[in-house]
């Protein structure tokens, strides 16, 4: 297999990648059925992660994007997540991601410095605005395709490049 594999992400992770196409910041240049390209802009609008995902078996992906988490962290980052749902091969809830629409997530990150931290504010937000049952609905998600997620093999082409 090409490139390096790839690790599961921190669980929040999934949350941003939701939110991030309940934000309409997901934007498909290209879907060649087994190759998608993509851009997806950060949470402030200020940058912009380009994203390549070739599907090379029914469990095997090889994925590149030039977000931190992908290129210096070695995980599944959040633009490779989003891209995935919107591919169908990670499974999506609308009013999971309703819920996390409009989350500055760079902004809680940078002031928290713990994913566990912004977790847990992510959390209060959701039952301030949605309600209980809604937070056990975006934990049980997030648990959910933590596991599909680590059925599946994907490996980094590295850099950006399609």
């Amino acid at each position: 297999m090409e490139g390096r594999p790839l690790r599961l992400p921190p669980k929040i992770k999934v949350l941003e990648a939701a939110g991030s196409i309940a934000d309409g910041r997901v934007r498909v240049l290209e879907d060649r059925g087994s190759k998608v390209v993509a851009v997806v802009e950060s949470s402030m609008g200020d940058r912009s992660y380009n994203v390549v995902i070739e599907i090379t078996g029914p469990k095997s992906i090889v994925a590149s994007s030039d977000d931190n988490g992908t290129r210096f962290r070695g995980y599944i980052g959040y633009p490779i997540i989003s891209l995935l749902m919107i591919k169908g091969l990670i499974p999506r809830d609308q009013e999971v991601e309703e819920a996390l629409k409009g989350i500055p997530w760079r902004v809680l990150n940078e002031r928290y410095k713990s994913y566990e931290r912004v977790l847990e504010e992510i959390i209060v937000r959701v039952k301030a605005t949605r309600g209980e049952r809604l937070v056990s609905k975006v934990r049980d998600y997030m648990e959910n395709v933590m596991n599909i997620l680590s059925k599946y093999e994907v490996y980094s082409r590295g850099g950006s490049s399609s």
